[in-house]
């Protein structure tokens, strides 16, 4: 079964769900600009299993879709991003 990952603003997180039960979220601040991720978080018995990097992916291309940088001070959100290097130049301290 897939997973959605939906953004909900008015608790400042993203959260991966499947059929109804939240697997995980990435929290975070947003500014007029930038978002900065602070936490990411994945139940431990859906560790392993790709939900994390899922969940970034997608929070990732919805930033993007809205115009924004990201700011990822959350260390997996860090070292997702360094594996990722298609997702470079989303990075708010880029140059360029």
């Amino acid at each position: 079964m897939s997973i959605e990952v939906r953004d909900v603003p008015e608790n400042n997180r993203y959260e991966a769900v499947r059929d109804g039960t939240v697997l995980g979220f990435a929290e975070y601040q947003r500014t007029e600009d930038l978002v900065v991720f602070t936490h990411t978080e994945i139940d431990p018995q859906f560790e392993g299993q790709g939900v994390g990097s899922t969940l970034v992916r997608e929070a990732l291309d919805h930033v993007r879709s809205l115009g924004l940088k990201a700011l990822p001070v959350c260390p997996f959100v860090q070292a997702w991003m360094q594996r990722h290097p298609e997702y470079a130049s989303l990075d708010y301290r880029a140059r360029g």
